[in-house]
């Protein structure tokens, strides 16, 4: 074994053993509130109403403590194990599993029961969800939200545009992204406006939170965006591979016409440059090989 792979699995070994050392330790430093704002706001509210989770107001009452701390950290295995009330809790979610939070230590569940409890004691929880207005949208409300969608309208908070990572079935000849879910059904799949509208002020998904930590979704974006989505559902259909083949198509036609522009550019360079070099040259040797015959 060389030098460098000595040193290699030394920096490996001792990598690891800080993610394992130090990995709980990010959750246990971070707050119970920002903790639930982070990974549990966007299915669950305190005194909100139900999201695609149950409304968690006075859920410390209506279930045992044993149960809860035995539920949160890994909602299937208690699924699997024939568990009523989580079965029941399955169903209602229309067989949506709550995934195990991350990091999610045993303090940190204790934390979150407690601050759960405190919250549901008050008149209005800070998790009571985004009040979204039930009013009808408007043509105007689909097209603000398409244009924020496209990136056409610039987010307020600097955001990247949905179709960078998405695409959806009316979004455009050349699609969008293909590194997050087709949108055209996010409406339905998040079971409706309210949800919806929580889910964009929130995202649960990692990459989501990464890129909308620091630039998230204002209210008065979100709701058009929701208008925009509410529209895509009901048109029905979803992003196919026709943006994907246009946009490949399109790319292929720039590189041809980019080899011709490099082609008449360079075809003439021997003629400017090297040809006179070889005519001398060759006038050079005719002359001391005593000129022409």
């Amino acid at each position: 074994m060389n030098w460098w792979s000595v040193v290699w699995r030394r920096w490996a070994l001792a990598a690891g053993a800080f993610l394992v050392v130090c990995a709980p330790a990010v959750a246990d430093a971070q707050d119970a509130p920002g903790y639930f704002r982070q990974n549990c706001a966007s299915c669950h509210t305190i005194g909100g109403g139900r999201l695609t989770g149950p409304d968690l107001k006075g859920v410390t009452e209506r279930r045992d403590h044993a149960w809860l701390l035995r539920y949160l950290p890994d909602p299937k295995a208690l699924i699997d194990s024939g568990d009523p009330i989580a079965t029941q809790l399955f169903q209602e979610a229309r067989g949506v599993i709550m995934p195990s939070p991350p990091l999610l230590t045993p303090d940190m569940t204790e934390a979150l029961l407690a601050m759960i409890e405190a919250e549901s004691a008050l008149e209005k929880s800070q998790f009571v969800g985004v009040q979204v207005s039930d009013r009808p949208f408007t043509a105007q409300d689909v097209a603000l939200g398409r244009s924020i969608v496209r990136g056409e309208t610039a987010q307020a908070s600097g955001g990247p545009a949905c179709i960078s990572c998405h695409t959806l079935g009316s979004v455009g000849a050349l699609g969008g992204g293909r590194v997050g879910p087709d949108l055209s059904k996010a409406y339905e799949r998040l079971q409706g406006r309210k949800a919806l509208a929580v889910w964009l002020s929130a995202p649960a998904t990692p990459m989501m939170q990464s890129v909308f930590k620091s630039t998230p979704l204002q209210p008065e974006e979100i709701l058009p965006i929701v208008a925009y989505l509410e529209h895509s559902a009901q048109e029905g259909g979803e992003g196919t591979a026709v943006g994907m083949v246009t946009f490949v198509l399109l790319g292929l036609g720039g590189a041809v016409v980019g080899l011709l522009v490099f082609d008449g550019a360079w075809r003439n360079r021997f003629r400017a440059v090297r040809g006179p070099l070889v005519e001398a040259a060759g006038f050079g040797r005719r002359r001391a090989g005593g000129g022409d015959k």
